[in-house]
């Protein structure tokens, strides 16, 4: 962990969005780059926000300027060139088109999400089109077209998509770690062969093969936020944490998942791709009706939302072991269970009443939040240890004393952002990038400062110890496995 550090920076910075985001990593960008200040541009499409004034103080400057797909590439030429970095916390600009810029004018560039055109989204675009699979297998026909050694570009690093894809790297080595500790210390025998494969991963940094031989099959993005505030939900008023029209854009696209090797058959209502890589199903119902069993340290066992993220496309991904003929003889189950804060649910769950109909009221939570804390992290599960969690456990007051005026949810994406940010300056020619592509302990060493409590902890946790919800017999189907997912799929 990495506290006082700073990063020379001699170009220019422009931040697309003045949003809940962006105002917390406004303050951290005066802290740790080592800038002309005046080199700073905040762009967004409405009046300043209150909170951009620190930045606007140091020497930033305020645009009210709304990006469109026609006017985009004017404006970007008007504001920046070589070497000069683009951080885009928005929601709704296509993230392709700007990767395509930056990349033809060595610009750096920074996100925490893949974005698209309205991403709200016509209704008569087809479910598949609304996957995080089709965006990420566009990214990747861009990626073919662009110079390897081009400008550092990192797309989707937040908290997740972007901070986990480190933690889950630290809990594989965390469990592999312990597998071998054991194993000198008599605990346990592991067979010679695969205990010299697990040493050789760990030494070379081999994580699809430490998620392999440490024998991991699903891996849960496990998020719960109990921060509440004074001011109650109101009726017609969607509330949250983070981005409203973010949130409910990842809720009512469908919900999706990265399809594990130990899986004995497919959900219902599942679709499999007929391209790419195969490693993500999708379900076709939206993520916000759909809920999975998890776990986090502090509550334990709880029940989450299995919204669509990018993390689940690229760590299952980066985890699979092919043959030498190319066959996948590894992959785990990887998806997302999110429990928000209480507002957040009951804001979704109106939502869904009103036929997915946005509130005509939309608030994210700051100086009100009383309590409570957001709770991130990867749990890796169904290896000898049974599960291992690591991740962040930040709440409110720690969050308002490392930066005034947020809350603990924006505070661990702008501090992910900031990691990724400070791994872009100093690797300034790696092209595009996804999370799983950097060094995690330098980007945890960025943001863990920030991140409050970072246990890493093991867990005796089953998807079957929460009971079944039918009032008959228990099923025995499955039982045999609790790492199936049809044991984790609620409804």
């Amino acid at each position: 962990m990495e506290t006082g550090w700073r990063v020379e920076f001699t170009g220019r910075v422009l931040l697309l969005g003045c949003g809940a985001v962006s105002r917390c990593l406004q303050p951290l960008l005066l802290r740790h780059l080592d800038m002309d200040f005046r080199r700073l541009t905040i762009v967004d499409f409405v009046d300043r926000p209150s909170g951009a004034e620190p930045a606007l103080e140091a020497g930033a400057r305020y645009l009210r300027h709304r990006i469109t797909r026609e006017n985009f590439a004017e404006f970007l030429g008007g504001q920046l060139s070589g070497g000069d970095v683009l951080i885009n916390l928005t929601w709704d600009i296509d993230s392709c088109e700007l990767v395509e810029w930056c990349h033809s004018h060595g610009v750096h560039y920074l996100d925490t999400s893949i974005e698209t055109w309205d991403s709200n989204g016509d209704p008569a675009t087809a479910t598949v089109d609304r996957t995080t699979y089709r965006r990420h297998a566009r990214l990747h026909e861009l990626a073919e077209e662009l110079d390897e050694s081009g400008p550092t570009t990192v797309v989707e690093h937040g908290a997740n998509p972007g901070l986990v894809s480190h933690l889950t790297k630290r809990g594989l080595r965390d469990v592999a770690s312990a597998l071998l500790e054991e194993d000198r210390l008599g605990q346990r025998r592991l067979e010679p062969g695969r205990r010299d494969r697990l040493r050789t991963a760990l030494a070379e940094g081999e994580y699809a093969e430490l998620a392999m031989e440490t024998g991991t099959k699903s891996i849960h993005i496990s998020e719960r936020d109990t921060q509440t505030g004074r001011l109650p939900k109101r009726v017609d008023e969607f509330v949250n944490t983070w981005s409203v029209k973010g949130f409910y854009e990842e809720g009512t696209a469908p919900a999706e998942l990265g399809w594990g090797t130990h899986e004995r058959k497919l959900p219902p209502r599942a679709v499999t791709h007929d391209s790419g890589p195969g490693n993500q199903i999708y379900l076709e119902r939206t993520g916000m009706s759909t809920w999975v069993r998890s776990w986090v340290p502090s509550t334990g066992p709880m029940l989450g939302l299995m919204i669509s993220h990018g993390e689940t496309y690229t760590i299952g991904r980066h985890l699979t072991v092919r043959s030498p003929e190319g066959r996948v003889r590894y992959r785990p189950t990887v998806h997302f269970a999110y429990l928000p804060s209480d507002a957040g649910l009951a804001s979704l769950h109106e939502c869904r009443m009103q036929g997915y109909r946005m509130q005509s009221s939309q608030r994210i939570m700051g100086d009100e939040i009383v309590e409570g804390m957001d709770e991130l992290g990867a749990l890796l599960l169904g290896h000898d240890l049974n599960a291992w969690w690591t991740g962040s456990q930040l709440d409110i007051e720690q969050a308002r004393s490392l930066v005034p005026g947020q809350n603990a949810t924006t505070l661990q994406v702008a501090a992910s952002a900031l990691g990724a940010l400070r791994w872009i300056l100093r690797n300034p020619g790696r092209g595009l990038c996804v999370p799983d592509d950097l060094d995690h302990e330098e980007v945890l060493g960025a943001a863990e400062p920030y991140l409050g409590k970072c246990p890493s902890t093991r867990s005796e946790w089953t998807p079957l110890a929460h009971g079944d919800d039918s009032l008959g017999e228990d099923p025995e189907e499955g039982r045999d496995d609790p790492w199936q997912f049809e044991n984790v799929l609620v409804s």
